[in-house]
């Protein structure tokens, strides 16, 4: 006998994945700097994480062209806000593991944008 009730289906954030033209060496890089394990890997794709928890992946595109931010001939389209206790210090590791620092830093007291080894602009900021 059916109710005419149906039930919403489990759902839950599983990963984000980013476009780029190495997938190894982004996961690397994303791998060196938040502790995350390689969970999953091919020659086009590559998932960081931990069992039961959400994951970070990155696939290969091949023609992939570098997000310009500032510049919006090419947007960033999404970026990674990760949290610090130390701007400073997490700024200069994230720059040794290879991440650049571009010219623009729009409140740079408060958070700092640096772009990942394809180019993608993400943030670190300080935990409240």
């Amino acid at each position: 006998m059916s109710t005419g009730k149906t039930s919403a289906p489990a759902i839950r954030y599983a990963a984000v994945t980013f476009d780029c033209p190495d997938p190894t060496e982004l996961a690397r890089f994303y791998g060196e700097a938040l502790g995350l394990p390689v969970a999953y890997a091919t020659d086009d794709f590559t998932l960081l994480g931990q069992e039961g928890s959400a994951g970070l992946g990155f696939n290969r595109l091949a023609g992939y062209r570098r997000p310009t931010w500032p510049d919006p001939s090419q947007e960033k389209q999404a970026h990674l806000e990760l949290g610090v206790d130390d701007l400073d210090a997490a700024q200069a590791r994230l720059l040794a593991l290879g991440a650049v620092e571009p010219a623009v830093q729009p409140e740079p007291d408060r958070w700092r944008v640096l772009l990942d080894p394809a180019g993608h602009p993400f943030c670190i900021t300080t935990l409240v």
